[in-house]
């Protein structure tokens, strides 16, 4: 089971990040603040759920939390100030957009840089130790893979309805063939494909 806060009462968000490895589209961040009282033995790291598991767990947290928001990073931005920081700024609109004003900030990883004023803790693999943090690497990964998806029905030769923009075999050939989309990140591409 997860932990449900850190800090008793004091109204803690937790935020990560989905798509950071990715060769094309946005970064996206969710922050979410849940009840304290929030149980849900499902609730777990994004990336160890399946697709069906993650779609009905983001239903079950838009209906519960206290409050969610997310934000997110375009490629070309991603291009200008590097991922890292893309996906600082993507959780730093995320908590922006909140309508209620978090007095903690739980972060998964182990570095973030906000100009906010709002305390924060990073947390090594928090999406697996702390439900807010689990909760937000689940609204995330869905709302990137819905735009995913829909970035897919103009670009289908990139498969990013299955590959949701990282780098498969499959991926990285359809860049070799047909170029780059204006959704991908050049400086990523320029790694993988350009000798």
């Amino acid at each position: 089971m997860l932990l449900p806060f850190l800090h008793e009462n004091t109204i803690e968000a937790g935020c990560d990040e989905a798509g950071r490895g990715c060769l094309a589209g946005d970064v996206f961040a969710a922050a979410v603040i849940l009840p304290t009282d929030y149980r849900n033995p499902a609730l777990n790291d994004s990336k160890k759920l399946s697709e069906r598991q993650r779609y009905l767990l983001r239903d079950e947290i838009i209906r519960h939390a206290t409050a969610w928001s997310v934000g997110r990073v375009s490629a070309e931005e991603i291009d200008r100030i590097n991922i890292l920081n893309a996906s600082f700024a993507a959780m730093q609109k995320a908590v922006e957009t909140l309508p209620i004003k978090p007095e903690w900030l739980l972060i998964d990883g182990n570095r973030f840089h906000t100009t906010s004023d709002i305390p924060f803790q990073c947390i090594v693999k928090g999406d697996g130790k702390i439900a807010s943090i689990a909760a937000a690497s689940i609204l995330a990964k869905t709302f990137r893979d819905d735009y995913m998806r829909e970035l897919h029905k103009t670009f289908s030769m990139y498969g990013w309805d299955k590959n949701k923009g990282y780098p498969t075999a499959t991926h990285r050939a359809a860049v070799a063939r047909y170029g780059l989309s204006p959704y991908h990140r050049k400086t990523f591409c320029s790694c993988c494909f350009h000798k």
